[in-house]
């Protein structure tokens, strides 16, 4: 193993931006340690995990937090690793032998600890499975290894390779195991050709004897060189599909919301399965092809030697072979899209089945909704009929060129020996090569269609990794909110994909640290109104500002945290209960999370459960009524503190009693911040400072609730008619 590098702290809090730099200087960068300190989020109290983590994915390093006891991390954990050491310390482990453990401590240099050392060190959380340690493991991306200046293509094959990057050392071992496994078999033809000629003819059992042990020998090597050659495929696969659906992913975190009002879910889960072609291709069938090449170069050259009139028809029928199969990749190509459409509606459609399965038995529309599911399923059938029968005459011809070639291959050299040109040992050594060479043929077709299917599949994903970031260019983006937080609508017009302006001119004014109430009948408008205040989407006409600055001039993280929001869509995750109210915090506020579930009055229903916050809820765990549910996301909204909150139809499925207990809790909570609410409910929007209007996307009226009301408008009517308003 190459010496690892270390860097000592300048600070006692610099640890764990220094053990970063030690991490990173090992897989070959160099980074700095200030910028490292600004990216962890360093404090007095030095770094979390949480920051460690941030600041090694902003550097191209792939992470993951876990808390495993000390065999399992001896045993699966890849290093150089970064771990929690003594409740108060982060070192690097860069090595485990059967004895010790190597480490990096930025405070005291490269040590080394006994097992026994180690855990108790390093062991300090207790578990149902025993103690465990923290460990955050990282490794690097195809993005670590680029320049800050470097312009990534995810679209070229060029980026794909470095996929492999990672892994030079174990496809140099690949490549001297294929060199290997063809000098090993080089030496059979001629061990073949020697018994035949020399022990059979001259009747040398002994001969015979020693030629078949040498035979055995050579196999057995090769088979071990095979059975190491495997393995090394299988990490090298292993890794690279993990690395390519984690790039994947974390691209569709990027992503704004946008991209997924437009996308079917079947669509983007199809493409998360592309990433498995690209794999395939990159660890087993390049190398193989690579491994193909080699014992196509050494059996040439051995034919040629014993025979150039048979290597001619052996390379005429190769080739001949190879272009009966070009033929058929463009329709296969064609079958591949019109498969890869069908398969997305089909997940599509069973995703609906399965989330739907509520509404479909009340309407007792079990069949007719299973039958738009074998309409998918019977057009995907006739896609992969014509595909399977494509892929049989394609392997008929190849077969029939392939077995032409041999059959004249064989007439040649039973004449060669009639004509005594050869011996009968060169003539099976020549059947040997043959056999030899027609299987790196044969992986030659698999790997053109490999290659093909793969290119596919980095085309689908290109057409997501090519598409722009929701915080594209952020980091350039001023992250301190103006003195002054009123927030201007300025002609502002939005209409989503393929739809009519849902907004429609808007000019408003949110003052600061009041309370603004919006109303208006479905359809107005005003629930987009509130998603694009949380930069959901970016107005197509006009602009948004924040005093004088405008909204998009924000950076756009640092602007979330600020604002805290319940949406009439907003989600319970299949977790506890306390990691539904705590989402984004690595460690929970108890008393901060308790207060959060008072004001949201759901403390009563929580500690009735056996399990009180650890209760598992959501669509895995304890079902909820839409009233808890929607109390469990105000809790949510409340633990967060935000400084701006929107809430949309907040209350709207709270009975009359649990809603004036919630909008009394929230009066108090909610003083001195700026409010925007969407409701139906007088109760709700009557107390606001400002009421704004809203109809077919324009703003029709504003004013208190007096003033509204005594200019017998639009309000007065949503009054009359007891304000029963649906959904903006």
């Amino acid at each position: 193993m190459k010496k690892f590098p270390f860097y000592r702290q300048l600070y006692q809090m610099d640890c764990g931006p220094t053990c970063l730099m030690m991490v990173a200087k090992f897989y070959g960068k160099t980074l700095q340690l200030a910028k490292l300190r600004e990216q962890t989020e360093n404090t007095r109290a030095g770094s979390t995990l949480m920051g460690l983590s941030a600041a090694a994915e902003l550097n191209g390093l792939k992470t993951l937090s876990i808390q495993i006891p000390f065999e399992k991390f001896k045993e699966h954990v890849p290093l150089p690793a970064i771990v929690y050491w003594k409740k108060r310390h982060f070192l690097v482990v860069y090595e485990i032998t059967r004895k010790d453990v190597l480490v990096a401590d930025p405070a005291h240099g490269l040590l080394k600890y006994s097992h026994d050392e180690f855990r108790k060190g390093w062991l300090n959380v207790q578990s149902s499975h025993g103690p465990t340690g923290v460990v955050l493991v990282i490794e690097p991306t195809p993005e670590f290894y680029t320049t800050p200046d470097e312009k990534l293509d995810k679209g070229t094959w060029t980026f794909v390779f470095r996929y492999l990057k990672p892994y030079k050392k174990h496809i140099f071992q690949l490549i001297l195991g294929m060199i290997l496994g063809s000098l090993l078999m080089l030496v059979l033809p001629f061990l073949t050709q020697a018994i035949v000629d020399v022990g059979i003819n001259t009747n040398n059992l002994e001969f015979i004897h020693l030629m078949l042990f040498a035979q055995l020998m050579l196999t057995l090597s090769r088979t071990s060189v095979e059975f190491i050659r495997g393995w090394i495929l299988l990490f090298i696969s292993a890794r690279v599909n993990i690395f390519i659906l984690y790039d994947l992913l974390v691209k569709l975190m990027k992503l704004p919301m946008s991209f997924f009002d437009t996308k079917k879910s079947g669509d983007i889960l199809q493409r998360m399965g592309d990433q498995k072609r690209i794999e395939t291709f990159l660890s087993s069938y390049s190398l193989t092809f690579i491994f193909s090449l080699v014992n196509l170069a050494v059996f040439s050259a051995i034919l040629v030697y014993y025979n150039k009139t048979i290597f001619a028809v052996f390379f005429i029928g190769s080739v001949a072979s190879l272009s009966w199969v070009f033929m058929f990749l463009k329709k296969r190509k064609d079958l591949d899209y019109r498969l890869f459409d069908q398969m997305s509606s089909s997940q599509t459609s069973l995703i609906q089945l399965i989330t739907g399965i509520q509404e479909i038995k009340l309407h007792n529309s079990e069949k007719t909704k299973r039958w738009e599911w074998e309409r998918i399923q019977a057009q995907q059938f006739k896609s992969t009929q014509r595909a399977l029968a494509l892929s049989q005459y394609e392997q008929v011809g190849s077969v029939f060129i392939n077995e032409l070639k041999n059959i004249l291959v064989t007439y040649l050299t039973a004449k060669a020996v009639m004509q005594g040109d050869i011996s009968f040992g060169v003539m099976l050594a020549i059947q040997y090569i043959i056999g030899q060479l027609n299987a790196p043929v044969n992986q030659m077709v698999t790997f053109i269609h490999s290659i093909q299917e793969a290119k596919i599949s980095l085309e689908r994903l290109n057409d997501i990794h090519q598409l722009k970031d929701e915080e594209q260019d952020d980091a350039s983006k001023t992250s301190d909110l103006p003195v002054n937080r009123t927030i201007t609508f300025e002609k502002v017009s939005f209409s989503y994909v393929g739809g009519t302006k849902v907004l429609d001119g808007i000019n408003l004014t949110i003052p600061e640290n009041k309370k603004t109430a919006i109303v208006g009948a479905s359809g107005s408008g005003k629930t987009t109104l509130i998603k694009l205040l949380l930069r959901f989407y970016e107005p197509q006409e006009g602009s948004i500002r924040i005093g004088q600055n405008k909204l998009g001039g924000l950076n756009l993280r640092r602007w979330r945290d600020f604002c805290g929001s319940v949406l009439q869509d907003g989600f319970i995750f299949s977790d506890t209960i306390s990691r539904n109210i705590v989402v984004s915090d690595e460690f929970i506020d108890r008393k901060r999370m308790k207060y959060a579930s008072d004001i949201a009055n759901i403390s009563g229903f929580i500690e009735s459960l056996p399990l009180g916050f650890q209760t598992i809820i959501g669509p895995d765990g304890q079902g909820l009524s839409q009233g808890q549910k929607q109390r469990i996301l105000i809790a949510r909204a409340v633990y967060k503190d935000p400084e701006l909150i929107f809430l949309d139809e907040a209350t709207n499925a709270l009975d009359t009693l649990n809603e004036r207990v919630i909008v009394e809790n929230l009066n108090g909570f909610l003083k001195g911040k700026t409010v925007v609410v969407v409701a139906h409910r007088l109760s709700t929007v009557m107390n606001a400072d400002v009421i704004v209007v809203m109809d077919k996307g324009k703003i029709v009226e504003q004013g208190t609730h007096e003033e509204l009301s005594r200019s017998r408008g639009h309000y007065f009517e949503l009054i009359r008619n007891q304000l029963e308003l649906g959904e903006g």
